[in-house]
């Protein structure tokens, strides 16, 4: 499953934010270190559910036509300049981040907090400060376990059979960190490794957390976030968001106050005599901020990660390629995350091992035609695979 981390200082509403998004139960104060363990919890993806331009019927696993792809969410808790260094709560925060494919910084966009999370008068502090302290932490913690292991590697790479950039992969392998991930940051710092001096293996690390753990900033608090601020940081597209926003709408939502799926642009309220007089005006404050970034945000950071970023697409496997259905009738039951690039043989095996192993050939539902085995799959292809295996 796709995992993203939600990291930054202390006291920027990255656990609003996640409970936003996940529905969970996590603390939320106006105080650093809000949250001590990493929270861990099931976010989703949005997408159009093909049962809707096939007109297919009968597809449960949609709502109103949109399907919502679980991915893994992490709420790391708040990270303090120098935490590489054991600073505040430490390299336990820095340690959440290693399973994470992407990191979304979310920065106060607001400005009501200090560099270490304190509350400030709101618009004195510059969130574009948040996006360097973040960087450079990841950075020096992932340089730090390289330089403990560094004499080591070079001894070893006296050998001619030694592999620096495996060698270093394996050091690194807890962090998935992986080996092709090293050789492009390498190529891309135009150096050998086995005779980098210090400077340039703290370059090759900046790199190489680049392609290893993608970095997306989002705008948290935009909705209390003062005109100069928003625009400031639209010029550096970055992306606002509002964590209490979202929570708010979802939560209203399951009280069946109003009609809202997450990542929508608006919502409805179907009997607006069922409002408080303080909910219809929380609620009229949220729809106007929504009208200005088209949504609150939240869906929309994690469909950018996922989609755009990490460049995943959403493939459904049938068994009937006429009823798009399984065995036992249900019309298009998964939906799966997979990279670009992927082929028929690797859907399989995302399947099941076996089905993998026995697989024979594959069937392009829409087009009710068989692909290649080493076709490149597209985003919302239906697939029929054909194996020994049952």
């Amino acid at each position: 499953m796709v995992t993203l981390a939600l990291a930054g200082k202390p006291n920027c509403g990255k656990s609003t934010f996640y409970k936003a998004a996940t529905m969970a139960h996590a603390e939320v104060g106006n105080y650093p270190f809000t949250t001590i363990d990493a929270n861990r919890g099931v976010a989703y993806v949005r997408t159009a559910c093909p049962c809707t331009t096939l007109k297919v019927l009968g597809c449960t696993a949609c709502q109103d036509g949109i399907r919502y792809i679980p991915i893994d969410l992490i709420d790391v808790a708040g990270l303090v300049p120098d935490a590489h260094t054991g600073k505040g709560l430490g390299n336990q925060f820095l340690d959440n981040i290693r399973l994470a494919d992407a990191v979304i910084d979310i920065i106060d966009a607001s400005g009501s907090t200090d560099i270490e999370g304190n509350p400030i008068d709101p618009g004195t502090s510059d969130p574009l400060e948040e996006i360097t302290m973040l960087k450079t932490e990841l950075v020096m913690w992932v340089y730090g376990i390289i330089e403990k292991h560094w004499g080591k590697l070079q001894r070893q790479a006296q050998q001619k059979s030694f592999s620096m950039t495996l060698g270093l992969a394996d050091i690194l392998a807890g962090l998935s960190i992986r080996s092709e991930q090293i050789t492009d940051a390498e190529r891309e710092c135009n150096i050998s490794l086995k005779l980098a001096t210090s400077e340039e293996l703290l370059r090759f690390t900046e790199i190489l957390i680049t392609h290893a753990k993608p970095i997306i900033i989002a705008g948290n608090k935009a909705d209390v976030a003062n005109q100069e601020l928003r625009e400031k940081l639209v010029s550096k597209n970055i992306m606002l968001t509002s964590g209490e926003a979202e929570f708010a709408l979802r939560s209203a939502t399951a009280a069946g106050l109003i009609t809202y799926h997450a990542g929508d642009t608006t919502f409805s309220i179907p009997h607006p005599d069922a409002l408080s007089a303080p909910q219809k005006g929380a609620l009229v404050k949220i729809e106007q901020f929504m009208q200005e970034i088209s949504g609150t945000g939240v869906q929309q950071a994690l469909n950018h990660v996922v989609y755009d970023v990490l460049n995943y697409i959403v493939l459904y496997p049938v068994e009937d390629e006429h009823k798009f259905c399984d065995g036992q009738g249900r019309v298009l039951p998964d939906a799966f995350l997979m990279k670009q690039g992927t082929t028929p043989r690797d859907l399989a095996y995302r399947v099941h091992t076996d089905i993998g192993n026995g697989f024979l050939y594959a069937v392009d539902a829409k087009k009710n035609m068989r692909i290649k085995e080493q076709s490149e799959l597209k985003n919302g292809d239906i697939i029929k695979i054909v194996s020994t295996a049952k």
